[in-house]
């Protein structure tokens, strides 16, 4: 039986949801959610179960859903909401590809059975091929751990573990793939933007692209978006990736691409993928959204046909 959690305090709470102080201040006085108690000294102290909430609430704001409606509406029915949301993400990260039975996956999070996790994962690569554990497998996979996550059946702690798994049986993936050669081969530098810690989608979309015979630099997470440009001129980057998720705001999202386009080449094109909804309804001038990973190949291929003619990388 877990420990029951401790209550925690504004600046924790800001700090595990990304819902900034003054925001949970103006909701606890307009919507009377959250509705902390006080310490001893008279500090706000949250509940366990009301930032559990609130992490809902911040996946629900960044999909779009604005806070006066979401705050007026009970737990459960925030939770519906973040199943509904979640299942939807699934369908947009698998592409509508077969289902596989996730369920023992999950139970290997669970059990905290890394090295049974890693063997499994590396049987469903050596079973699916590279390409079809990326979009049958993983994705999928990592959509249904991010929703048990919201709906409190996986740790913040256990989510993070089996990101790692994955990330080592990827990663082992890619090294053995053999360099790209010939021409017609773009060099596509990889990254996120400070405040995306999230990189699962970085490797994913990388294996995608060396499959495409593209050669692939990635710089990590959280790379300002100076250094992007900066790398992008040092390696030649023909297109600069950019890997988004729920984490940052949708203001932040079109700001922050916004900049890249404007500080980059126009001869190199910038792509982003992920979860950013917001790019389907405030698209960014000059920037390709992939709203999953199945739209790599054919951006590839539109890369390629741009080209043809011109001279390719040798």
């Amino acid at each position: 039986m877990r420990a029951e959690a401790p209550s925690l305090t504004i600046a924790a709470v800001e700090r595990d949801t990304g819902i900034g102080k003054d925001a949970l201040r103006v909701w606890e006085r307009r919507y009377g959610f959250p509705s902390p108690a006080r310490d001893t000294h008279g500090e706000r102290v949250y509940p366990a179960e009301q930032v559990e909430t609130l992490r809902l609430v911040k996946r629900l704001l960044d999909a779009g859903h604005r806070p006066g409606r979401l705050l007026r509406l009970r737990s459960e029915e925030i939770l519906a909401l973040a199943d509904a949301q979640a299942a939807t993400q699934a369908l947009a990260a698998s592409g509508g590809a077969p289902g596989v039975d996730l369920e023992p996956f999950i139970e290997m999070i669970l059990l905290h059975d890394a090295a049974a996790l890693r063997h499994e994962l590396a049987r469903g690569l050596a079973r699916l091929g590279a390409a079809r554990f990326v979009t049958e497998l993983v994705a999928p996979l990592s959509v249904a751990v991010g929703e048990a996550w919201m709906s409190g059946r996986v740790q913040v702690f256990e989510e993070h573990s089996y990101s790692e798994e994955v990330h080592v049986v990827m990663r082992q993936a890619i090294a053995q793939m053999p360099e790209p050669s010939g021409a017609g081969r773009p060099r596509v530098l990889m990254s996120t933007f400070p405040g995306e810690a999230h990189g699962l989608g970085l490797v994913m979309a990388e294996t995608l692209l060396r499959l495409e015979a593209c050669l692939c630099v990635s710089l990590g997470v959280q790379t300002p978006v100076l250094d992007i440009v900066r790398a992008a001129q040092a390696h030649q980057a023909d297109v600069v990736a950019i890997g988004l998720s729920s984490a940052m705001g949708p203001q932040q999202v079109v700001d922050a691409l916004g900049d890249l386009r404007g500080l980059l080449p126009d001869t190199v094109e910038v792509w982003a993928g992920g979860g950013a909804t917001v790019l389907r309804r405030r698209p960014v001038a000059g920037v390709r959204a992939l709203q999953s990973l199945l739209e790599i190949p054919p951006a590839v291929r539109a890369w390629r046909d741009s080209r043809r003619g011109d001279d390719l990388r040798p």
